[in-house]
């Protein structure tokens, strides 16, 4: 089919009855509006919890789903906040994206980064869950922003060896070329938009072995119409007055988006939200 990706179902499918997602506010999700309730917002996470919830439903499965996840967490606070509380909820599949925060600033270390990632990962998959990593994403297009790629090269690189070496699965969203599009990101050029949100669930759905059959998220949007230059350098100092120097103030200061925040789905619940398939938004 023209278009479309199919990815044939697993002959010994696994199903999983109960997901908890951990991380920083790429977990969390920002910018994405929820459908009926434009004061909350869902991502990614919510969006592959929807449809493992359909999925389990149709066979006549339990499924139950909490989000731990909280914006501006580095990886320290990540696995101290929310590890434990996680694995108290007995879940059968764990997402852990966590380091994102670390690798935005000049002086860090992505291995050691890396190397508490995994012994993370090493922890959780003792108990028998599955766990979802997700690849940084690929930057080096965007304007400003791209200063950071080379840490999101040696991230990714090292996050796939983490895979390896503990069986997690990873959702490759580098090479997700679809992504590399102003309009897969909110104002801020680092959180996703609804577009961007979807595609990334696709893709992690498809890392999981999901059958599934939507248009293909893997193919860019049609191009939008190019700024012209006095455009671009508008756009360029707003967001650096609007977004960039409000963060650097934050971490100036030692302050974080996340300060007082609590998780937005603490306990493993059912998912009751009915989300349509990227590029059907």
């Amino acid at each position: 089919m023209t278009g479309m990706q199919v990815r044939p179902e697993p002959a010994h499918p696994r199903t999983w009855e109960r997901f908890v997602a951990i991380g920083d506010s790429f977990t969390e999700g920002l910018v994405d509006a929820h459908p009926t309730r434009p004061d909350e917002y869902v991502g990614w996470a919510d969006r592959v919890a929807a449809a493992l919830a359909a999925r389990n439903a149709a066979e006549g499965r339990d499924f139950g789903y909490a989000n731990l996840a909280i914006r501006g967490r580095l990886i320290d606070a990540i696995i101290a906040e929310q590890v434990e509380p996680a694995l108290a909820l007995t879940p059968d599949l764990v997402s852990f994206s966590a380091g994102g925060n670390d690798v935005l600033r000049p002086r860090v270390s992505v291995e050691s980064v890396i190397a508490r990632l995994e012994a993370t990962v090493e922890q959780i998959r003792a108990t028998g869950a599955d766990v979802l990593l997700v690849t940084a994403p690929n930057l080096a297009w965007m304007p400003l922003v791209n200063r950071v790629h080379p840490r999101l090269v040696d991230y990714t690189a090292q996050l796939w060896g983490v895979a390896q070496r503990t069986g997690a699965f990873v959702v490759d969203i580098y090479t997700l070329r679809s992504l590399r599009d102003q309009r897969m990101y909110g104002p801020d050029r680092i959180h996703l938009s609804s577009e961007g949100h979807a595609r990334v669930a696709a893709q992690a759905l498809w890392t999981l072995g999901m059958p599934f059959e939507v248009r293909d998220w893997t193919v860019p949007l049609d191009p939008a119409p190019p700024l012209g230059r006095f455009e671009s350098i508008q756009a360029n100092r707003e967001w650096v007055a609007t977004h960039l120097r409000p963060w650097i103030r934050r971490r100036l200061r030692g302050e974080s988006s996340g300060d007082l925040r609590r998780p937005k789905r603490p306990e493993i619940a059912p998912v009751e939200l009915d989300l349509p398939a990227p590029g059907e938004e």
